[in-house]
């Protein structure tokens, strides 16, 4: 069955992890940067100072504008360059991509940043650091427009709810699930991400 052809209604709990949770798993494999999407949570953050401080990549690219936040706030990137330098990574080793305000952009925006700072051809690996519920679409966005010889390992944050194994035992991050899913069915119907089989 085509992900585009899903009803979320019907979805068992386990049909639901799998779709959104199974090609999300980290392999702990090392790349050339890890890529963190765009917002104001320190688990990312966290997150990509503990991977670049177990050398699993060199850089570290933040990716994410102020448009969530208002013209006059402090871009999503800053904020978490501000932070991971807090946590230890040398300034020189984060790359900042400023423009991005969702994640289609992230991955778009990125890719300038990428290739005028690494070389996309240069790049075998990238680590993905988000959300665990909003990892699934980083995965169809990333392999929607990143070129196809790039491979992902996804590393997403460490909270304590909202994993693979307990996302249905917290109401909100329950709803982020549902509601992530949703708009992941929506983007595919409107051909902003591939469509693609799914395992259930």
């Amino acid at each position: 069955m085509k992900l585009s052809e899903l009803d979320p209604d019907t979805l068992s709990r386990e049909e639901i992890t799998t779709l959104m949770f199974h090609d999300t798993i980290d392999d702990y494999q090392t790349g050339e940067c890890i890529l963190v999407f765009g917002a104001k949570t320190i688990h990312r953050v966290i997150k990509a100072a503990d991977l670049y401080h177990d050398k699993r990549a060199p850089k570290i690219l933040v990716s994410g504008s102020a448009a969530r936040w208002g013209e006059n706030e402090e871009p999503e990137a800053i904020w978490m360059r501000d932070r991971l330098v807090e946590l230890g990574v040398p300034p020189e080793d984060i790359l900042l991509e400023l423009e991005a305000a969702n994640t289609t952009e992230n991955v778009l925006a990125s890719l300038m940043v990428l290739q005028r700072s690494i070389g996309l051809n240069r790049i075998n690996r990238l680590l993905i650091v988000s959300s665990p519920y909003h990892m699934k679409r980083c995965h169809l966005t990333l392999t929607t427009y990143m070129p196809d010889w790039i491979s992902y390992s996804f590393c997403s944050d460490d909270r304590e709810s909202g994993q693979r194994n307990n996302w249905w035992k917290d109401e909100r991050e329950k709803a982020r699930v549902m509601k992530e899913l949703q708009s992941i069915q929506r983007y595919v119907k409107d051909g902003i991400l591939k469509d693609g089989d799914v395992r259930r």
